[in-house]
């Protein structure tokens, strides 16, 4: 018994040996991970705004792309500020040319998105890494309304694909910290896509208090949220996928700031603010700046007396709006509610009101206009109706506000008390441009005194805010 045992340990021993004996001295050390810095000297490395000038002058002459062909050794250097982490961003490398918001007119803050067929990049490119993009043989172009680089066809980005990709995106050992730039919703513009930003004083939209990121029943691909700024009132879609890991979170209910990538939709309709995981908020402050409100909600039945009819159809074509007792007030820029009428694919109803802000030139467009005076006590019953349709409204938006204590003048509209009037739908940034939208019929009968209605736009002849609204068949009846 003991000489099997002995036996039994020899050929264990044995064993072992003839096993070690094949392994290479080292092969068991802990892995090499480190990153050998890329040496590329400083006269083979080109600027953000250089590419960007490329790709400009390419749609200028026509074209939809530009393919770096030419020069075989030219790069950009960058830093990462996305990461696919959390599940917000998919097979794509979002990089600027800076860590902070520091400018010149010789090097702007610029970014790119780089469309890779990989995922899991976060894995290799972390936040805040340094990079090196290889540019021969390499295609800018657009997607999704974004400056993209990627390969191409001559026609069209595509992929960088993963037998390539560490060839042509080349790691440094530098881990920067990133700087978003801290922007007003209104002080942004195309320059700003592809880069940081940091919104101060924000808030989720009180209608949509309670959503989740993006696991609404509405939800098909992304949640879109929207976003309000408590300085300007201006607002913006934060967007979520759907296969991010946040997706089921509440989205924070308080207010406060706001750290992403200025970018645009899928299709290119509107301003989006993507996020690269639910830290990225910190709306910390529990007092929110909802507005005041008329909560009398939506009446059941319409009255058949009316005391207050507009469609707009006496107004001339582009020219401002000019109705007895009405006031078209100019608050910034130089634009204003006008007369409007066109037979296209997004036609006018007969003759509408409308307030464009693209191709104004101003950095701010807000135009009021308000309804003659309503008397709520001679009668009982009463409700506000109206149509609304948008073009591109790019994160413009239009309110419909109330006061029972303006005075009726321009000088006073400042200094009246205004609440929104909620439960009027009005047509938003993700609606379809094409169809008007009814707005409900507004309860005004649980309030008394003499009401004026405002229908004021905010906006700016700025490429990211310079929608269109269109306004028409207002109508405040009563019973009778």
């Amino acid at each position: 018994m003991k000489n099997n045992i002995n036996k039994t340990i020899f050929g264990f021993i044995w064993i072992l040996l003839i096993i070690t004996s094949c392994v290479k001295d080292g092969d068991y050390d802990t892995p090499d991970i480190s990153i050998t810095e890329p040496t590329i000297p400083q006269e083979q490395i080109t600027t953000f705004r250089a590419m960007k000038s490329l790709y400009e002058q390419a749609v200028n002459n026509g074209n939809a792309i530009v393919v770096i062909n030419d020069e075989p050794d030219l790069y950009i250097e960058g830093y990462v500020v996305s990461s696919d982490k959390s599940g917000n961003f998919f097979e794509e490398l979002i990089i600027q040319n800076k860590t902070d918001d520091s400018s010149s007119g010789s090097d702007p803050r610029l970014g790119f998105k780089v469309d890779v067929n990989v995922p899991n990049l976060s894995d290799t490119y972390q936040f805040g890494q340094k990079v090196y993009i290889k540019m021969d043989g390499l295609t800018i172009g657009e997607t999704s309304g974004v400056i993209t680089i990627g390969k191409g066809n001559a026609v069209q980005v595509e992929q960088i694909q993963p037998s390539e990709y560490k060839d042509i995106v080349i790691r440094s050992n530098e881990i920067a910290t990133m700087i978003p730039k801290i922007s007003g919703l209104a002080d942004l513009n195309a320059s700003d896509e592809n880069t940081l930003i940091q919104l101060e004083n924000m808030q989720l939209n009180r209608f949509e208090l309670g959503s989740t990121f993006a696991s609404e029943s509405f939800d098909e691909f992304d949640g879109l949220r929207l976003l309000e700024s408590c300085n300007s009132g201006i607002s913006m879609i934060m967007q979520t996928s759907t296969f991010s890991d946040f997706k089921a979170l509440v989205v924070p209910q308080g207010k406060g700031s706001v750290t992403g990538i200025f970018s645009r939709d899928f299709r290119d309709d509107f301003n989006v603010l993507v996020i690269n995981s639910s830290a990225d908020i910190n709306f910390d402050s529990t007092e929110r700046c909802d507005p005041m409100e008329l909560s009398c909600g939506l009446a059941t039945t319409v009255g058949s007396g009316n005391l207050l009819y507009e469609d707009f159809e006496s107004q001339k074509n582009n020219k401002p709006i000019a109705i007895d007792g009405w006031t078209n007030y100019i608050e910034a820029g130089t634009e204003a509610w006008e007369g409007y009428s066109s037979t296209s694919s997004n036609a006018s109803l007969g003759r509408s009101a409308r307030f464009k802000a693209s191709s104004s030139g101003d950095a701010s467009n807000i135009g009021w206009l308000i309804t003659s005076a309503i008397n709520l006590d001679a009668q009982d019953g009463e409700t506000l109706r109206f149509k609304t349709s948008n073009s591109l409204a790019d994160s413009s938006y239009m309110e419909v506000l109330y006061s029972l204590d303006w005075d009726g003048t321009e000088a006073g509209v400042a200094l009246a008390t205004w609440g929104e009037l909620s439960a009027a739908y009005v047509v938003k940034d993700t609606d379809s441009f094409v169809p008007w939208f009814n707005s409900g019929s507004v309860d005004l009968s649980c309030v008394t005194g003499t009401m004026y209605i405002a229908f004021k736009f905010t906006g700016s002849g700025q490429d990211t805010f310079d929608g269109i609204y269109e306004l028409d068949d207002i109508s405040v009846d009563y019973a009778e």
